[in-house]
């Protein structure tokens, strides 16, 4: 039963800009599925999805593809989505150590630290995400302005 539903929740968030949870809980009900809000953030979870700008101007829930590739300067790794959520998203960068700091416009830190993530970008150890702030910690001082170059250049 988990299988299937999340076979259809893949389906669902491919066919339709669906924005929250409670927008998925409603789809899932109108194909058989009853389901609750726990089951389905867990299934968020699980199935690694997070929320980019969809074509209305709200937010809206997208698969991640994982590509295992390390990105450089000048390849972004297979998914265009995350460069529209990093361009869409990010207003300003700043150095602190070994940490880059970045201000997302408000609601959109978690999306775009979940793209960065994703996108192994070489030098990023992770991300740690609030509201409109992303804290990426970097390797070592000397790659944070490459890390830098790195974002600037996909967004």
């Amino acid at each position: 039963m988990k299988a299937d539903r999340q076979k259809e929740i893949l389906r669902i968030i491919s066919e339709y800009e669906v924005e929250t949870q409670d927008d998925l809980i409603k789809y899932l009900k109108q194909i058989g599925y009853d389901t609750t809000q726990a089951t389905i953030s867990r299934d968020i979870r699980n199935l690694g999805l997070h929320k980019v700008p969809g074509d209305t101007g709200h937010q809206k829930y997208v698969a991640s593809s994982v590509t295992g590739r390390r990105i450089g300067n000048d390849e972004l790794g297979g998914n265009e989505s995350y460069k529209n959520v990093l361009s869409g998203g990010i207003v300003d960068y700043e150095i602190a150590g070994n940490l880059v700091v970045v201000k997302t416009i408000s609601g959109m830190a978690m999306a775009v630290g979940a793209a960065i993530d994703s996108m192994s970008i070489d030098g990023v150890v992770g991300c740690i995400a609030g509201d409109d702030t992303i804290f990426i910690a970097v390797k070592s001082v000397s790659l944070t302005e490459k890390v830098v170059t790195t974002l600037k250049g996909i967004s």
